[in-house]
């Protein structure tokens, strides 16, 4: 398959390392009103100099909303005050959650999880200026990307969602899935075909040794590399027990040339839970990533704390000494 490279500088595979910042967390939740009690999982990219997030967060009635934060630093954000997505159907009653964000010809496209108590659906939202969205509903409604696995929901569900921005051979590829990793494609960006139920690209380990042992998650949207790979940030988790799970950040390498193809994952997580702020929170010992940029030199990995902060690793490549071996 042929392919085009997208104009932001080449990423390697794994990518990093990343270190916390000493000034993490970024945001915490403030007032009384949509975001008074928990932020997290935030989408991330880079509008006119300016990192912009868009993030997960809900009050006292535990119903998401999608906030909006800017920052020229990447590192200080100033938030407005009402959030710019909203639940307005049924298929997400009880919230909008998990935003991812790629901007293709002026217009962004933001998968989101639509939520309304029960199941869990992959919506889509579009936007030319990160205010006023169209919302095309779920993409995949009768799809379960728990499937293939002994455990999890038994009927529909699909969350997690992320569009890589250059067209491979006239579509466009989607890497979407919590439990597994699944792929799908689109000629137009709004109607997206996804791949067999039966056919994940990517599944959890299974050795309960391992970080992702118990499910795989689509973390942040991916990045090429100049030897022809895509790096997926994604997130594992091994059950504890049956209410505890603890979370952390891998990395994908797929062949740009063929997109339904892992060629290597990272053994060892590049994030994991080490801090009060990541081991104590409305859901502990998680560290969730949904954003990466490549801002001013570094590259930016934006991340959940417990499900109750958000935060930021950073990888400088011109400071660290690190080269992927192997």
């Amino acid at each position: 398959m042929s392919h085009t490279s997208p104009s932001a500088p080449a990423a390697v595979f794994p990518l990093g390392p990343f270190t916390p910042s000493e000034r993490n967390p970024i945001l915490e939740p403030r007032g009384d009103g949509w975001e008074s009690a928990n932020l997290y999982n935030p989408a991330a990219i880079v509008v006119e100099d300016e990192v912009v997030l868009l993030y997960r967060a809900h009050g006292e009635d535990l119903v998401s909303r999608i906030g909006l934060a800017r920052s020229r630093d990447g590192l200080s954000f100033t938030r407005e005050a009402e959030p710019v997505l909203v639940p307005e159907h049924d298929f997400e009653s009880a919230g909008c959650e998990d935003p991812r964000i790629t901007r293709i010809d002026g217009t962004f496209y933001l998968t989101y999880t639509g939520y309304d108590g029960h199941r869990a659906q992959l919506c889509l939202a579009t936007s030319s200026d990160l205010h006023a969205w169209e919302k095309h509903g779920p993409l995949f409604p009768q799809f379960n990307t728990w499937g293939t696995l002994p455990y999890g929901p038994d009927g529909p569900w699909s969350k997690a969602g992320v569009i890589w921005p250059e067209p491979i051979d006239g579509v466009y590829v989607m890497y979407f899935g919590e439990g597994a990793i699944y792929v799908a494609t689109s000629t137009d960006l709004l109607h997206w075909t996804p791949c067999a139920q039966d056919r994940p690209i990517h599944r959890p380990s299974a050795d309960p040794s391992r970080f992702d042992a118990t499910l795989v998650e689509i973390g942040a949207p991916p990045v090429a590399t100049a030897e022809g790979l895509l790096v997926l940030l994604i997130n594992g988790a091994v059950a504890q027990s049956p209410h505890e799970v603890d979370y952390r950040c891998g990395q994908l390498a797929l062949a740009q040339s063929d997109p339904t193809r892992v060629l290597a994952h990272t053994d060892v997580p590049w994030l994991r839970p080490a801090t009060r702020a990541e081991t104590e929170g409305l859901v502990p010992s998680v560290t969730f990533v949904e954003g990466l940029v490549h801002f001013h030199g570094r590259w930016l990995a934006y991340y959940g704390q417990a499900d109750t902060r958000l935060a930021v690793a950073i990888h400088d490549p011109a400071l660290d000494s690190y080269r992927p071996h192997g």
